[in-house]
């Protein structure tokens, strides 16, 4: 077995004899264990197979390719979901993460290269498999349920995406501290964060948009410009106290120190 590599179970939901060839000797090598499949079969099946990470190839599927990625995604929430396909726009590719895959990889691809994203799949659900013992986690009016891959207002589902739960869970567990873009993306994304990729800051805005929607008389997620993000429930009025106390104190110039800006 490859030195730090832990032994999975995967199931290729693939048809490419050159690719799986290849790939099926990377994790041999890897002591995985796995079953190739030649069309999709019922999620129920995966779940009999106790397989941690499934890798699939839409078309491979045929018409409905794309439903059944999102009945896999929704029914198997534990389960880390790699698409691996051939030439695939930026829109399917968008489309396939928004419909709960873990990450995408476009053909022609190295097998090393897919061998360690389903690692990195494969540990993200299992932190979040853990935490889930950790029972629900209430921030002002949320309850962050991971047990459910859910959060709730008043008892009403806040309808998120697995990505969206995923960032909402990472933040709640770490509330009140600031958190960096490049730190989100490792812990959520499961892997660096390439330059310029604005992934963070897009799923924090719809984030804050659902959170803020049903739950007014809080603002949850703050930005540190330039920094990152941090989550605790603050009402607008006591943030705009706190400003004006800020402008107080520097109009004074009481405590002879800088005080701390107020993150929006």
């Amino acid at each position: 077995m490859s030195s730090g590599r832990i032994p999975l179970r995967v199931a290729v939901i693939d048809t490419d004899s050159g690719f799986i060839r290849v790939l099926s000797n990377r994790m041999d090598s890897a002591d995985w264990q796995y079953r190739i499949l030649a069309s999709g079969v019922p999620p129920e099946d995966l779940v009999a197979m106790k397989v941690n990470a499934v890798l699939l190839d839409p078309d491979v599927i045929g018409e409905g390719g794309w439903e059944y990625l999102e009945r896999v995604c929704g029914l198997l929430p534990d389960l880390g979901v790699v698409v691996c396909a051939n030439g695939a726009t930026v829109s399917q590719r968008v489309r396939g993460l928004r419909i709960g895959a873990d990450d995408w990889i476009n053909k022609p691809c190295h097998p090393e290269e897919v061998i360690a994203r389903i690692e990195a799949v494969v540990r993200r659900r299992r932190r979040h498999s853990g935490s889930q013992e950790a029972g629900p986690l209430v921030v002002g009016e949320v309850e962050i349920r991971p047990d459910q891959f859910q959060a709730f207002i008043a008892g009403q589902s806040l309808d998120l995406t697995r990505r969206e739960f995923e960032l909402l869970q990472l933040l709640g567990q770490n509330e009140g501290k600031v958190l960096d873009r490049e730190a989100i993306y490792q812990r959520v994304w499961g892997y660096a964060m390439a330059h310029g990729d604005r992934s963070v800051d897009v799923f924090i805005r719809k984030l804050r948009t659902k959170l803020e929607k049903r739950s007014p008389d809080y603002t949850y997620i703050h930005t540190h410009f330039g920094v990152g993000y941090r989550f605790a429930a603050e009402s607008p009025m006591s943030a705009a106290d706190a400003a004006t106390e800020v402008g107080s104190d520097r109009a004074t110039d009481d405590a002879g120190a800088e005080a701390p800006g107020v993150p929006v």
